[in-house]
């Protein structure tokens, strides 16, 4: 069995920001050489998740807006976390939206159903980040 291990850096220039990493992803796959096996995509900060779902701006916009509702940013006096920090609203939608993904890996492919795509959403951007690409199999 063979491992590969990558890290795909973010420099999300807004507080929250949402990129699709599915053709990264696809690309460590590549390096990987693995023609079968698993593949995992995490989040390695604490405000920030990995998920699957449709490339679709109105569904992107729908979780801004659903997301929000759920845990508001303001006012930051809400949380008992903010204090020296003011993101208690991030840590809250990472733990909504989750911190990774497993995709089956097929025939040097990421064996997606229809419309799926990989997404690193950030909440507490302005600064680098970055998730864990773990590929093994065969």
């Amino acid at each position: 069995m063979k491992s590969y291990r990558k890290e795909l850096w973010f420099e999300i220039p807004r507080r929250r920001g949402l990129v699709n990493i599915s053709p990264d992803v696809q690309r460590c796959l590549a390096e990987s050489g693995i023609r079968e096996g698993l593949c995992l995509v995490n989040a390695m900060h604490i405000t920030a998740s990995v998920f699957i779902n449709d490339d679709e701006a109105g569904l992107h916009a729908d979780y801004e807006r659903w997301l929000e509702k759920l845990a508001p940013e303001k006012p930051y006096s809400q949380y008992q976390h903010n204090g020296a920090e003011d993101n208690a609203d991030a840590h809250l939608k990472r733990t909504i939206m989750g911190r990774e993904v497993v995709v089956a890996v097929t025939e040097g492919k990421l064996d997606f159903g229809p419309w799926e795509q990989i997404f690193y959403f950030e909440f507490d951007g302005l600064r680098r980040k970055r998730a864990l690409v773990k590929i093994i199999g065969e």
